[in-house]
């Protein structure tokens, strides 16, 4: 056990958790089951690039797992090859002659205890093709080495990365099943390998009707509009900001995201411009739960950085309609305004809703407490929106 293994290892760590963030960002990844100690060979079913980051993220790290990439493809130029290699732990296996003894020469490391990942297809299917055919080398290097074969059954790759078509973002599931001993017949791998796929893919994500429903909403022209009226009515008087809507729309619906929040600042610059205009011309509009202290604040900002003072908003937990009011009470030129705001609000609006956004997809598999996330982040908001109150009292 010299220093290889032991690199091998770490790299293997490193695979997975990259491969895992990965996954999770893109709609998250769940496994069952797990490898047998010592060797094995795993076979699973094959119908997008993606497998290979699903198998990855999921399998245990202290079998460092290598896989068999095609060499014709994967290792036809030393770009393509360092990738397969240093990314997937890749090593090459011809498809045109020569395969066998490829395979072959990874018994050793069956023996030292690695399993060897296999696409026993050969190919990706379609999308939703059921598992083709399988291929002997994968069985015969397990009777060879003395090791079992584990059939591993994976869902959700075709919609996330569908063959020949876009990334987009999809729940992956990989199940692993029991092993199989090296004298399993390929038909008997396969219907082994098909039955999980088939199980897997049809496990519906239990969800929540709420979050459904929030969902829907968030996602047509109603939401982008609640988005904008919220926002606008923020920067003139209403007490909740726009971040807490996004809280709750993007978590529910991660790919508006970027539409809501990009309303939801339209919707503050344009509220903040008509308060500029109001206060400018000495109209005071109600303004709950702010504090003298902060219109003293902001004031003094104002006297010393003009339109820049609004630089300060995002983080000092000062109301954004009070500085669109103190702003019109000091004659800040609109243009100015809107231009430092913009920069301002724009750069918290625009990182809150990516950041539920995000949450939204690290949270796939949960969707189910989405009520339950719903209380926290009403709690959460309430307790710090107090907090925030009576440090400026």
């Amino acid at each position: 056990m010299g220093g290889r293994p032991a690199r091998s290892r770490v790299a293997s760590v490193l695979r997975r958790a990259l491969w895992w963030g990965v996954l999770t960002l893109t709609g998250g990844v769940e496994r069952r089951g797990r490898l047998p100690r010592g060797g094995c060979v795993v076979v699973a079913n094959h119908s997008s690039h993606a497998d290979t980051a699903a198998l990855l993220a999921a399998l245990d790290a202290r079998h460092t797992p290598v896989l068999g990439a095609a060499a014709d493809y994967w290792f036809a130029s030393p770009w393509r090859s360092r990738i397969c290699r240093r990314l997937a732990a890749g090593f090459p296996l011809r498809r045109t002659g020569g395969g066998m003894a490829d395979l072959l020469s990874m018994a050793d490391e069956l023996r030292a205890g690695r399993a060897v990942v296999l696409f026993p297809e050969g190919t990706r299917g379609g999308n939703g093709a059921a598992v083709g055919a399988f291929h002997r080398g994968a069985l015969v290097l397990a009777e060879q080495a003395g090791v079992p074969v584990v059939p591993v059954g994976i869902a959700g790759t075709d919609r996330l990365l569908p063959k020949h078509g876009r990334l987009r973002s999809s729940l992956v599931r990989v199940r692993i099943g029991a092993p199989l001993p090296p004298t399993v017949t390929p038909e008997q791998a396969r219907d082994e390998v098909a039955a999980l796929h088939r199980r897997t893919n049809a496990e519906s994500l239990r969800d929540s009707r709420t979050r459904r429903w929030v969902a829907a909403r968030a996602a047509s022209r109603w939401g982008l509009l609640i988005a904008f009226v919220w926002a606008f009515a923020e920067a003139l008087s209403w007490p909740l900001m726009p971040e807490l809507l996004l809280g709750i729309a993007c978590v529910a619906a991660p790919r508006a995201a970027p539409r809501l929040s990009a309303t939801a600042l339209a919707g503050s610059l344009a509220g903040s411009l008509l308060a500029l205009q109001i206060a400018g011309s000495g109209a005071v509009l109600p303004a709950p739960l702010t504090t003298d202290r902060m219109r003293v604040e902001v004031r003094q900002q104002l006297i010393v950085e003009s339109a820049q003072a609004v630089r300060h908003q995002p983080w000092n937990g000062i109301p954004f309609k009070v500085y669109a009011a103190g702003a019109g009470r000091a004659d800040v030129p609109a243009g100015e305004w809107l231009v430092s705001s913009a920069a301002a609000r724009g750069a918290r609006t625009l990182t809150v809703g990516l950041a539920f956004a995000a949450l939204g997809l690290l949270l796939r598999r949960y969707r189910r407490f989405y009520g339950i996330y719903l209380v926290l982040l009403g709690s959460a908001f309430t307790v710090g929106l107090a907090l925030i109150v009576s440090s400026w009292h």
